[in-house]
């Protein structure tokens, strides 16, 4: 397929694009940090869409940042939820056949224990800024199946996590602390609230779905993506610790905690499983490994 990637320069966007490039797919890619291309600027999206021509879509771009959004959240719903409005329009008016927006669990907001795991069918209470522009964008992709029968497939990744990750998400921002440790000889590791518990799955599994879902989802769908497992991130801080080649303990450090933590995300990817046959394949034992060890080339170089 010849394939576009929006926001290919982030952390996903550069696995989804060597996963793609693996399928022997072609692939195109545009990011604001590396072409200047805003999607929230719809002519100049049109234009580059119209010129590259593409017959699928990644939307991977926007603002993504979710403990920064109650600080910006003006210029979060413009991101995500116009910026995705935008590429739809653009694909719309260049012919492309596929997009697959890249929505976030966080829609779903606070859950009680009977909602657990979550499937795709509860209803959407987001609590952050970033969630309700999430929530907003896919309604806009909804739209554009139903309004203008558009081939639109929507992805709801729950946390994924992997080397190259931004030290804004919490096992990088661990993983980071303790690669810095090992480098000064600190022992102490600042944290934040360790009690929410997440679904986390390797970006590399992630990505793989992605592109399963281009290839079999269905139309107007949407799906979760996750592993069907939640993990408390005093387990991911427990097992830094661990690894680490240096005694080291964890201290908490209320300035790291957020103003509305949600204490438990946890979904099911059954439908996932049955339309595309995609399953995660990484241990997150590897995964954190591999994290760890991608912070410390950081650190070293």
């Amino acid at each position: 397929m010849k394939a576009l990637i929006t926001g290919a320069g982030g952390f996903v966007g550069h696995h989804l694009a060597a996963h793609l490039e693996a399928e022997g797919d072609e692939v195109l890619t545009t990011d604001r940090s590396t072409d200047g291309l805003d999607i929230t600027d719809a002519p100049a999206l049109l234009d580059a869409f119209r010129r590259r021509r593409p017959e699928v879509v990644y939307h991977l771009a926007g603002a993504s940042d979710v403990g920064g959004s109650w600080s910006t959240p003006q210029a979060t719903f413009r991101s995500n939820a116009e910026g995705t409005l935008n590429v739809l329009w653009a694909a719309r008016e260049s012919g492309v056949e596929r997009v697959l927006t890249v929505g976030s669990a966080d829609v779903y907001g606070k859950v009680s224990a009977e909602d657990l795991p979550i499937t795709e069918q509860l209803e959407m209470r987001p609590v952050s800024p970033y969630a309700a522009s999430k929530a907003a964008a896919d309604h806009v992709a909804v739209q554009a199946h139903l309004g203008y029968g558009q081939g639109v497939v929507r992805a709801r990744p729950f946390n994924h996590l992997g080397p190259g990750q931004s030290n804004r998400f919490v096992a990088a921002a661990l993983a980071e602390r303790v690669a810095t440790n090992e480098a000064s000889g600190e022992s102490k590791v600042k944290v934040g609230n360790l009690s929410p518990q997440r679904d986390f799955t390797d970006v590399r599994d992630v990505v793989r779905a992605y592109r399963l879902l281009v290839e079999h989802g269905s139309a107007g769908q949407v799906y979760n993506v996750c592993s069907g497992r939640a993990i408390a991130v005093q387990a991911l801080a427990d097992e830094f610790i661990s690894l680490a080649t240096i005694p080291m303990e964890l201290v908490t450090d209320p300035e790291l905690e957020r103003p509305v933590d949600i204490p438990v995300l946890l979904g099911d990817n059954s439908r996932i499983r049955t339309d595309t046959g995609w399953t995660p394949e990484i241990p997150l034992e590897d995964t954190l490994r591999d994290l760890l060890d991608d912070q410390r080339r950081r650190i070293r170089t």
